[in-house]
């Protein structure tokens, strides 16, 4: 990147033209600037103050090195109880076990913090409290090393303390900079959706609808997903006469969305104190299967690499 002051364009009058050239200038009206920027090709013309906010952003891109942005999958309950949580938590586990970094968001700030289902709610590091004033950018490297780091992946959590309401704003930058370092960035959606929520949907690459194969669960599904996209006049979608026993095609096709997998029920997950390991931990089982076989064909889509 080369920044170029509008008193020395005529310095750089005649060099070979390359990218990354910034423009920079202090009037808007005056004329001259814009015959400089002719000459010399940059890719950019800003002027101060008012561009000082687009001019940081990509300082610090440079600064960080950033590349290709995290590939963002958030997951979500078709209704409580679903096991979202555990799959999300399942999801980011295997994502570094292979080797990607990884963070686990938690978005739910009333669901306990995805910290207590890793095993390390008393572990040092931030938690989303901490980032409730965070405007503008956020250093993604900066943000990584303040979080909690477990099971070689780091961990975005709620604390037990107050419910503190962190701005969109605040959800946003924190986010962003979470993509800018690369990898995978796993996301434990609520139920709910309110602003916070819509800055996270607004920079998913894709979202898991975890559904039992259940009718109520499917009618609660076929609402989440109308409330977040937008459908509408869908009622002749709802499910009506059901046989018991829904199978995973069944249920993709009332809701209405392609079908991620199947995941059959893990009995280590269902004992009363669980397991010692994270969901997923072992690399062995059903649940850690479908996490690997997503990951494998997620990242072959997205055009990245394992």
């Amino acid at each position: 990147m080369v920044l170029v002051g509008d008193d020395a364009a005529r310095r750089v009058r005649g060099s070979s033209r390359r990218r990354g050239v910034v423009l920079v200038g202090r009037d808007q009206d005056d004329s001259e600037v814009w015959k400089r920027a002719v000459r010399i090709g940059p890719d950019h013309v800003l002027m101060l103050p008012d561009g000082e906010q687009w001019l940081v952003d990509p300082i610090a891109d440079v600064a960080e090195g950033v590349g290709r942005p995290a590939l963002t999958v958030g997951v979500i309950g078709g209704r409580g109880g679903a096991g979202a949580s555990t799959l999300a938590c399942a999801l980011a586990v295997t994502s570094a076990r292979e080797g990607l970094r990884t963070l686990l968001v938690d978005a739910d700030p009333l669901g306990g913090g995805l910290d207590v289902l890793l095993g390390g709610e008393s572990a040092d590091g931030l938690r989303w409290p901490a980032f409730a004033a965070s405007r503008g950018r956020v250093g993604g490297g900066a943000l990584e090393e303040s979080l909690p780091e477990l099971h070689a992946l780091r961990v975005l959590s709620w604390d037990r303390g107050d419910c503190v309401a962190i701005p969109p704003q605040a959800v946003r930058a924190v986010l962003a900079a979470a993509r800018r370092r690369g990898g995978t960035v796993v996301v434990d959606l609520p139920h709910r959706l309110d602003d916070g929520v819509a800055e996270v949907l607004a920079q998913l690459d894709l979202a898991l609808l975890v559904v039992p194969a259940e009718l109520r669960a499917v009618a609660a599904g076929t609402c989440r997903v109308r409330r977040r996209d937008g459908r509408t006049g869908r009622q002749d979608r709802r499910p009506r006469t059901l046989r018991p026993g829904l199978d995973d095609q069944e249920v993709a096709r009332l809701l209405d969305l392609p079908l991620a997998g199947e995941v059959p029920v893990e009995p280590a997950l269902l004992r009363p104190l669980g397991s010692p390991k994270p969901p997923a931990a072992t690399g062995r089982g059903p649940l850690a299967r479908f996490c690997l076989d997503f990951w494998e064909r997620a990242l072959a889509e997205a055009g990245g690499t394992r």
